[in-house]
């Protein structure tokens, strides 16, 4: 990423209410805006998970990406790929959305976000800094994810620290 980036961390459990209003805490939201007027980019990265970004730097690291395969398409190294080419399109068309956070760190989670996310008007959600963005997570989401990854740490923070 050329767009420099604070590393984010900290966990916090925050209720949706029934309008799918939900408060991010300060420590987390405050990198986001630091450079702005609250806009940021509400991605969908995987089953049970949003991301939270700084606008600038996701749409330079989705720019940066797009470019790679549209000069790629360009020079015609995708014969055969059609498919894959469609579904990069269909995914890239639905994955994010401009969201601004409000006063105090509020965020809607608009319509199609909420049915990826997974979560009912006054249910539970994990928010957590993720290093370079924040990621909103359904409870038993997170719960798999993390049994599932927390083995490798060790060597995940030596291999990145070393």
């Amino acid at each position: 990423m050329s767009v420099q980036s604070p590393f984010i961390t900290g966990e916090f459990k925050r209720l949706l209410d029934d309008r799918f209003r939900l408060s991010i805490p300060t420590e987390l939201s405050e990198p986001l805006t630091a450079g702005g007027a609250g806009r940021c980019l509400l991605t969908k990265e995987r089953v049970g998970c949003l991301g939270l970004w700084e606008a600038e730097i996701w749409e330079a690291k989705l720019a940066a990406d797009v470019a790679l395969v549209k000069g790629k398409l360009a020079a015609g190294k995708f014969e055969g790929k059609v498919s894959q080419l469609q579904l990069l399109g269909r995914l890239l068309s639905t994955r994010d959305t401009t969201v601004n956070l409000a006063g105090r760190g509020r965020l809607v989670i608009p319509e199609g976000f909420r049915e990826f996310l997974g979560v009912e008007p006054g249910g539970e959600v994990i928010v957590l800094g993720a290093g370079v963005s924040v990621e909103i997570w359904n409870p038993p989401a997170w719960l798999r994810y993390v049994e599932a990854r927390m083995p490798r740490f060790r060597k995940l923070l030596g291999s990145l620290a070393g």
